[in-house]
């Protein structure tokens, strides 16, 4: 009850998709990154570093997302796989699978996918990836 509160996403942005950009391939950042266009193409963090992405209530992702903080307010048709922390906003509407090991759903987040805790298998998991690179 009063252990360790969950890690939120950091308030840094490094770079932005913008409304009216819409991106068709895969995307991979470092940091944080905010999508306010749409994406048709899987989104990841680089490997072994953590990485925020913010996903604003008019945007749009169709591909797998595979980052360690994920805020989503927007549209979102694909698995979600967030290894840290994982926010559903009021307008969030996911259509896929969501795994993670932290969750924070606001009331009017919409899922139509099951969600799968990872817990701490996750992390274990991409610590041992990132030590055998």
């Amino acid at each position: 009850m009063f252990g360790k509160k969950p890690s939120k996403p950091q308030g840094r942005i490094d770079s932005l998709i913008g409304a009216g950009t819409s991106v068709a391939g895969d995307v991979t950042f470092a940091g944080g990154l905010r999508v306010d266009g749409e994406i048709k193409g899987n989104v990841r963090g680089a490997d072994g570093q953590p990485a925020t992405l913010v996903i604003s209530e008019n945007a749009r992702i169709e591909g797998e997302i595979f980052v360690s903080h994920l805020v989503i307010n927007g549209t979102v048709i694909g698995t979600v796989h967030s290894s840290d922390f994982l926010e559903l906003q009021t307008r969030a509407r996911v259509t896929g699978d969501v795994e993670y090991s932290t969750i924070e759903m606001h009331l009017g987040a919409v899922v139509q996918g099951r969600l799968v805790y990872l817990g701490a298998t996750a992390k274990s998991v991409e610590l041992k990836l990132a030590a055998s690179n």
